[in-house]
């Protein structure tokens, strides 16, 4: 070791400064009970009432904060509800939209003549007469 501790060097008995002395232990004594004194009991019953309250009033701040804790998560759960329920509106709006361009379609008068002339063997007429009742 390089460097030497002071321990090591020094004797603490050439030095009585340096010696720490231990603390003598001292027998311990039994506790004694005493009354209190009359003031002093009159203090201890008048802090009952405040120590009521307390209690009181931490019980209520409890159920307050479990009240608001219960309330937001229904709050946040009926959010959840309705953004899903948006979503299928939204769903089911393209849905609509889709079938009402399927349905304008098929309702073309084009396709209705191509279906007509193709696959029903119709003709158009090449006269067409009108009668007049009286």
């Amino acid at each position: 070791m390089l460097a030497k501790r002071w321990e090591d060097e020094y004797d603490y008995e050439e030095y009585p400064e340096y010696v720490e002395e231990q603390p003598k232990e001292q027998p311990r004594k039994k506790p004694v009970l005493v009354k209190p004194h009359p003031a002093q009991r009159a203090q201890m019953l008048l802090n009952k009432p405040l120590r009521s309250r307390c209690r009181t009033a931490f019980i209520l701040f409890t159920v307050l904060a479990m009240a608001v804790t219960i309330r937001s998560g229904i709050s946040a759960s009926r959010g959840y509800v309705l953004v899903d329920t948006q979503q299928k509106a939204q769903t089911l709006e393209q849905e609509n939209e889709r079938l009402r361009i399927e349905i304008a379609r098929l309702k073309a008068p084009d396709r209705i003549k191509s279906i007509a002339e193709n696959d029903l063997g119709m003709q158009v007429p090449t006269a067409v007469y009108f009668t007049r009742e009286k």
